[in-house]
């Protein structure tokens, strides 16, 4: 028995030891193992060495405490769990507190909260929740303000697609907890920002129908509009431009100063309307003409890689407009009917621009064929649906078609490309078209190909304007259908664009993580007998238990009983 009880001793001994020891170890080795079969807890090279470079603490209010559905549990769990994987790696620390706005008694205080949440620009949304009084609506501000430093920032954790079921939006907002986060906290790391410049001159959309989009890139970058004027430096300062719908002829010595930009690895969006309509015409007399809109961009693009076709892409995906059919009591009688010429595009692409993005809305939109150009990768980021079709210039334009009975058959000519990434070197479109002095001349320092580099091209002019009200001196936000009330996903569609642009893919690629969404089987659990389903989840586990430990049992004293015998 002695020696027994000495040996015991010994092994609890040498144990202790062992775990001293690997403590120590574990002290000057840092290791973490991730076992999912997603990797959903490994974090990006990318945002690991930005956590390491931070030199002061991260503090983070996260707005999405409360009793919530088993979704929204989901999604407040995931973010608690990746809010501890960034602490592991922040270098001075992060901090963060879970808040419930409803705690406080006083409902002019939550009323205060949600109106300062608001106008920070966290989106409410409505969550619906069964209770055994009936059905509850709860308004959240599913967000979080990030602060570093004298700087603070807003983190939004939910975000609402239009079109999707919740627990997908759900999902989707998990995938992208650690790219909002990463990319919250490097806005507010960076000192010198990026410089981006919207081109004037050539009758592109003025201030007031680009506002919106404006404001939201100036949260990431010192935005300005800039007219080029012929200087040859001109765009040298700005990491990026933007071509908002140009209207009218852009000038030989223009074109060639954006080509050399883009020589000197520039990065380029263009938003470009191939097809001029007017709407006023349409209101007015009810229907237009769609002509030609030619801006003398066509060559320069076609050597870059894509040729912006002067079509008008119709599509059974589409939009609503407003038509009167008469009057009713001295008022017209306003009635709504889908409009071909507004195609609705849902992204269906893994690339991480479009990735868990909601619809984006276009109108009188074009479409774009890729070329041969060496060396350039071309990915389609929008199309339109298999439901589509396209009319070459000049096409009539009327609203006589709203209200009949759309034919599908006639709609084959679907997934035409209206937004399409080029990435590579690219070659100078005015390469043996210059005479030697000019090629020659040091102070224009004429390049024939490009650092690599990449620029985005658009069919649509429309997907980054913005109405403006005239009357109020208003602009309503981008993507926002007054006729729908219901805004799209262009302004992060092309917030997205401009991220890739700058930003490079390795940030970008976080949005790429895949958190797979493991439902139960609703007509399963809702129709066919659930009692039968609780008792495998609760009753069969405990059975198991028991008998393991009725087992384990029988064993221990079979054993004791032959020791005990043998001595």
């Amino acid at each position: 028995m002695k020696s027994t009880k000495s040996k015991q001793i010994f092994q609890l001994v040498a144990w202790l030891l062992i775990l001293i020891l690997l403590n120590f170890i574990g002290s000057y080795f840092f290791k973490r193992f991730d076992l999912t079969s997603e990797k959903r807890y490994t974090l990006n090279p990318a945002t690991v060495e930005m956590l390491k470079n931070l030199d002061d603490e991260i503090y983070v209010k996260v707005y999405l405490e409360g009793d919530f559905n088993a979704a929204f549990t989901r999604l407040r769990n995931e973010t608690r769990e990746m809010l501890d994987e960034f602490r592991v790696y922040a270098k001075k620390g992060l901090n963060y507190e879970f808040i419930n706005i409803y705690d406080q008694k006083n409902k002019n205080d939550i009323t205060e909260v949600q109106r300062e949440l608001y106008n920070k620009g966290i989106d409410p949304t409505e969550l619906r929740t069964k209770t055994g009084k009936g059905e509850q609506t709860q308004v959240l501000f599913p967000g979080a303000v990030i602060y570093y430093k004298t700087r603070e920032g807003v983190w939004q954790i939910f975000n609402k697609q239009d079109g999707i079921p919740a627990e997908q939006c759900v999902n989707n907002s998990v995938q992208n907890l650690e790219y909002g986060l990463s990319n919250t906290i490097r806005k507010l790391q960076e000192t010198i920002r990026p410089r981006v410049a919207f081109i004037r001159g050539h009758h592109e959309l003025d201030t007031s129908h680009t506002r919106d989009i404006y404001n939201a890139l100036s949260e990431y970058y010192d935005v300005e509009y800039l007219r080029i004027k012929k200087r040859l430096n001109a765009l040298k300062p700005f990491s990026a431009i933007v071509l908002a719908w140009p209207d009218s002829v852009v000038n030989e010595q223009d074109k060639f100063i954006i080509d050399q930009y883009v020589m000197n690895g520039g990065k380029v969006l263009w938003c470009l309307e191939p097809v001029y309509t007017n709407y006023d015409s349409l209101k007015l007399k009810g229907y237009t003409l769609g002509l030609n809109n030619n801006i003398n961009l066509d060559d320069i693009l076609f050597n870059y890689g894509a040729r912006v076709n002067p079509a008008l892409v119709q599509d059974m995906q589409c939009g609503y407009i407003p038509i009167n059919r008469g009057f009713k009591g001295g008022s017209a009688d306003l009635k709504m009917f889908p409009w071909i010429f507004k195609p609705l595009v849902m992204p269906q692409g893994n690339h991480p621009i479009v990735k868990n993005l909601g619809l984006v809305r276009f109108e009188f939109a074009g479409y774009i064929d890729t070329v041969g150009a060496p060396g350039i990768k071309k990915t389609i980021l929008l199309e339109s649906s298999k439901n589509s079709r396209v009319q070459a210039v000049p096409v009539r334009v009327n609203l006589s078609i709203v209200g009949t009975q759309l034919n599908e058959k006639k709609f084959t000519n679907g997934n035409k490309p209206m937004a399409v990434l080029l990435e590579g070197s690219f070659k100078s479109n005015y390469q043996n078209r210059l005479t030697d002095t000019i090629a020659k001349d040091s102070a224009i320092a004429f390049k024939v190909k490009s650092k690599p580099t990449s620029m985005i091209v658009i069919a649509d002019g429309d997907i980054i304007r913005n109405d403006f009200n005239y009357q109020t001196m208003s602009i309503s936000p981008l993507g926002y259908d007054k006729y729908m009330k219901q805004e799209f996903a262009n302004k992060t569609f092309l917030l997205n664009c401009m991220n890739y642009l700058i930003d490079g893919p390795e940030l970008m690629s976080v949005r790429t993580r895949e958190v797979k969404l493991r439902l139960l089987d609703r007509k399963k659990i809702g129709l066919d007998n659930p009692l039968k389903w609780k008792m495998y989840n609760v009753v069969f586990p405990l059975v198991i238990l028991i008998f393991a430990g009725a087992v384990l049992t029988s064993m221990r004293r079979k054993k004791f009983t032959s020791t005990n015998e043998k001595k």
